[in-house]
């Protein structure tokens, strides 16, 4: 995953962009000991010991700044040519010669330079792990200009990203984050997921997950999909039934692309009886979710053609059309469910009428509302599941979750969110389901 997105490499003009000139110090200045240096409070020793690092960084990096952007040949063969100078100039070996001079470095200022003349020699080189070493010098100098303080904890990250030291990465990319440095790319929230997920943090990926959404919520606006996947992944897999319906809810409310993921994380996890899993086919179906032929097959089995075979021939026709299935898969359900509904629309005058009976029991007029609602006629059965909802011995639940189903097929989202609000049980991650459906259409994501 992070290949795609840190495969770029730090201009060299950047890298230098926070350095230091030095020099040794004058006899005027040694011989004044009690006036206070003007600039950075650099050590006598240490000016010393980094006059022949400055000059031999001088003179090594002159051509690399002249190099054309984009010229990867050109600028290696820079870079190698700067680094055979700086080795020549400093007895053969820099990186001896900047580790010699760490003693000398004792003020904050002192760490500061010399980390980043270790950084730049590390990017000319080419070595990864010199490199770093500079970039925490700098860092834990405390000497960095504020500005470039989250550019330098980005940098930081992904270097130690690069040498598979992940903990660290993640602590330096945070800290970039925290001081609110964007990079170009805008990859930073990933490079920090993939830090988290390769060092097996997954309480950290979920926490940096979580702020963010509750950031976004706070600010008023949709969560990042890559929050959002990430905090349903990390509950997904600690099987939280609960957080993962929330997320998967918020998931495909904002990224309704999403809508196949979330319901097919919900029925994994739920493992809803038929006769509850039909409602949430119902929506994978109403948002075009239905990615394959077993999709098709477990609503038209939820369903059961000879109860409701007119819901079932609609299914089984879109399958076709789609090329999800074929008259092979059906088998007998497809004539079965053709033969019966003549007789079934046919019966429902009566059924209506004994539904509106005054004593009509809840059985039967939720069934006439489940009938209507197959049939799409969804005015008729929102008033039969409202209705039933004040009888005796109704599945309350069942009842609301159903009446809001009704609703939002009427276009009715405010009343359909108050229903599904109703709804407790087992019942209650498809309401969370359909109540997101009801607010991606009340308010559509920008």
């Amino acid at each position: 995953m992070a290949r795609t997105f840190l495969n770029s490499r730090i201009a060299l003009a950047v890298a230098l962009s926070s350095g230091l000139i030095f020099t040794a110090a004058s006899p005027a200045l040694a011989a004044k000991k009690e006036a206070k240096p003007a600039g950075p409070d650099f050590s006598d020793g240490f000016r010393k010991a980094a006059g022949p690092l400055q000059a031999a960084m001088d003179a090594g990096t002159k051509s690399v700044s002249g190099v054309p952007a984009g010229n990867e040949a050109a600028r290696d063969a820079a870079y190698a040519s700067a680094k055979q100078a700086i080795d020549t100039a400093l007895g053969g070996n820099a990186k001896a010669a900047f580790d010699a001079a760490a003693p000398a470095a004792t003020t904050p200022d002192d760490k500061n330079a010399l980390g980043t003349l270790m950084r730049n020699y590390g990017i000319i080189s080419k070595d990864l792990a010199f490199k770093q070493k500079g970039n925490l010098m700098q860092l834990e100098s405390g000497k960095a200009a504020p500005d470039q303080i989250g550019l330098m904890n980005f940098d930081a990250g992904v270097t130690a990203y690069q040498l598979a030291d992940y903990p660290t990465a993640a602590k330096y990319l945070m800290a970039a984050k925290a001081a609110g440095y964007h990079d170009s790319n805008n990859q930073i929230d990933a490079i920090i997921a993939d830090t988290y997920r390769k060092s097996g943090n997954t309480q950290g990926l979920l926490q940096m997950a979580q702020a963010d959404i509750a950031a976004a919520k706070a600010k008023g606006t949709a969560p990042s999909e890559e929050a959002l996947r990430n905090a349903l992944q990390q509950t997904y897999s600690a099987k939280q039934v609960g957080p993962s319906t929330e997320y998967a809810a918020m998931l495909a409310r904002y990224y309704p692309s999403a809508w196949n993921t979330s319901i097919s994380v919900v029925r994994q996890m739920t493992s809803l009886p038929r006769e509850q899993n039909l409602d949430l086919m119902r929506l994978m179906f109403l948002t075009g979710a239905m990615k394959d032929k077993n999709d098709y097959l477990e609503y038209i089995d939820n369903l059961d053609p000879r109860a409701y075979p007119g819901e079932a021939l609609k299914v089984m026709d879109d399958g076709i059309a789609k090329g999800k299935l074929s008259n092979a898969d059906l088998g007998a359900d497809r004539s079965t469910a053709s033969g019966r509904i003549s007789g079934d629309k046919a019966s429902l005058p009566s059924t209506e009428r004994d539904a509106n009976k005054p004593g009509a029991t809840a059985a039967s007029v939720m069934g006439a509302g489940d009938v209507f609602m197959s049939y799409e006629q969804p005015a008729k059965a929102e008033g039969f599941y409202a209705k039933a909802l004040g009888l005796p011995g109704v599945d309350a639940n069942k009842a609301a979750l159903r009446l809001g189903m009704a609703q939002v097929q009427q276009g009715k989202y405010a009343e359909a969110q108050a229903s599904f609000a109703k709804v407790s049980g087992t019942r209650a991650p498809v309401a969370q389901l359909w109540n997101a459906y009801a607010q991606s259409k009340a308010s559509p994501a920008g």
